[in-house]
């Protein structure tokens, strides 16, 4: 059975979203609401076409000017308006000789879009893309292209692998360098100015039966933002392992966890903790200085986690994967804040910092529709439309907009009321004006007065009516008497005879 959260989901804090899908599709996430808000589904960008699917995504998160790189199935790289989802540039693939068939066998697996931006600003923006078969390349896109252009070269390309194939890529905080692992490949490091290697991992020592264990990375980053020579790369074979590039070749610390691959890791602005998920699900956080496990997350998926994103200021993280679902956690007390249900599987999320609800909010109030505030408008007038007819004196229609609330339940309240008369000709009493305990004495001297003649009236019947039914008993039984005396006379005749 799949494994769900039965956790109440409390909220999240001001949070904006992007994920991206296997339809091709580009969905926004928001939470609006402070303190704590839930967190819904407020766009949706494109158009549902499985060729068209995009597989890795990431996001220059600058204030001004931010942009966001897509690589899709069919090998092309899209530059989108994160704000509003427009189309400024589309980059197709460099190798001109390839056919679809060969793009479809040679996909784009990793993509980093450098948030930097060019020193003449003449660039949209400069992004590194790696495939399954190891082919880098850094591409820069100037800002007078459009969506419509066709190829752009890139200004350098270089082979990460030789052999095996190629699942993830990272590059450092600085910008400056990146990292490349696989199935088959070790981990390497590279400079991606002067586009060299400089580092590569070496393999684990044999076990005790004296077999190597095959290299097979799946994930990695960067731990610390200022020291690029420490990474953490996870592997298919459920370790998490720390390497030092200044130290060694081998793994400094090398921990398991579970028995299924780790999919997607993630490090924090601390410099020391990192946050992993797997293929069944299952999302914690490791203190790599010591390898030590800090806990595992409340709330299990029920598909595997296949990108991580965390907040660079809000104790928060994003995960995504097959299970369709987009989940917000924190990291503080690693329980479930939002979950949000967006339909297909998920590829990768990535988190806008600079989101801000208090303007998306003035934003959306500038421009109010106008059919629904005439549907207001027109409810409430109905609503208040109540008139109150003449009252016995000849009173004119009183129209609660133009006159005091008080005074229209007043005059309800008067002609809704029964007055009460007195028998002998004396006026209308009204409760409002009059003294209440007036009315409740007049009320009971004409209900004594019609208890008294009824009972002046009705004792005579009342005698008359006794009598007779004394008289009527009597009659009863004298002739009751007599024929019980004529039955003994009768029977001690039949004696005799």
């Amino acid at each position: 059975m799949p494994r769900i959260t039965s956790v109440e989901s409390p909220g999240c804090p001001p949070l904006r979203a992007i994920t991206t899908d296997i339809l091709g599709l580009i969905k926004v996430v928001e939470a609006r609401a402070r303190p704590a808000g839930v967190a819904k589904v407020v766009e949706t960008w494109g158009e549902p076409d499985a060729s068209r699917a995009i597989l890795v995504a990431s996001l220059a998160d600058r204030s001004v000017d931010p942009v966001l790189a897509v690589a899709r199935k069919n090998g092309v790289v899209e530059l989108l308006n994160p704000l509003n989802g427009d189309a400024l540039a589309l980059v197709k693939s460099s190798r001109t000789d390839q056919t679809a068939g060969a793009v479809e066998n040679d996909p784009i697996v990793a993509l980093h879009l450098f948030t930097k931006h060019a020193p003449d600003l003449s660039t949209l923006g400069t992004f590194l893309a790696c495939t399954d078969k190891g082919k880098a390349s850094v591409t820069s896109v100037a800002k007078e292209n459009t969506p419509s252009d066709s190829d752009v070269g890139p200004s350098s390309t270089w082979d990460v692998c030789n052999k095996g194939k190629l699942q993830f890529s990272s590059v450092d905080a600085r910008e400056n360098y990146a990292m490349f692992g696989g199935n088959g490949m070790e981990v390497n490091l590279w400079d991606i100015t002067s586009c060299s290697k400089i580092w590569s991992a070496k393999s684990p020592r044999a076990n005790n039966v004296g077999i190597f264990t095959k290299p097979w990375f799946t994930a990695g980053t960067f731990l610390c933002k200022d020291d690029h020579r420490k990474i953490v790369a996870c592997t298919n074979n459920h370790q998490v392992r720390l390497y030092d590039t200044a130290s060694q070749r081998r793994s400094v610390v090398s921990v398991d966890f579970r028995e299924s691959p780790i999919k997607a890791v993630v490090g924090d602005p601390d410099g020391h903790t990192v946050y992993i998920g797997t293929a069944t699900g299952d999302l914690a956080s490791f203190d790599m200085r010591t390898g030590k496990l800090l806990g595992c997350y409340v709330g299990k998926c029920s598909g595997s986690i296949r990108s991580i994103a965390r907040h660079p200021e809000l104790p928060l993280i994003a995960s995504c994967g097959l299970d369709s679902y987009l989940r917000i956690w924190d990291t503080n007390t690693r329980q479930p804040l939002s979950a949000v249900y967006l339909k297909q599987h998920l590829t990768t999320v990535v988190i806008d910092s600079h989101f801000s609800a208090e303007e998306s909010e003035e934003n959306k109030s500038k421009q109010p529709d106008s059919s629904m505030v005439a549907e207001v408008r027109r409810a409430k007038k109905e609503k208040k439309n109540v008139l109150v007819e003449e009252d016995e004196e000849g009173t004119q229609m009183v129209d609660p907009d133009d006159c005091d609330a008080e005074a229209v339940r007043k005059e309800k309240k008067k002609k809704k009321k029964k007055t009460v008369a007195e028998d002998d000709g004396t006026q209308m009493v009204d409760p409002d004006e009059g003294d209440g305990e007036t009315v409740r004495k007049e009320k009971k001297k004409k209900k004594n007065r019609r208890v008294a003649e009824d009972e002046e009236g009705t004792q005579m019947a009342d005698l008359n009516d006794s009598d007779a039914e004394m008289y009527a008993s009597k009659r009863i039984k004298s002739e009751s008497g007599e024929r019980s005396k004529g039955t003994k006379k009768k029977s001690k005749k039949q004696q005799v005879a």
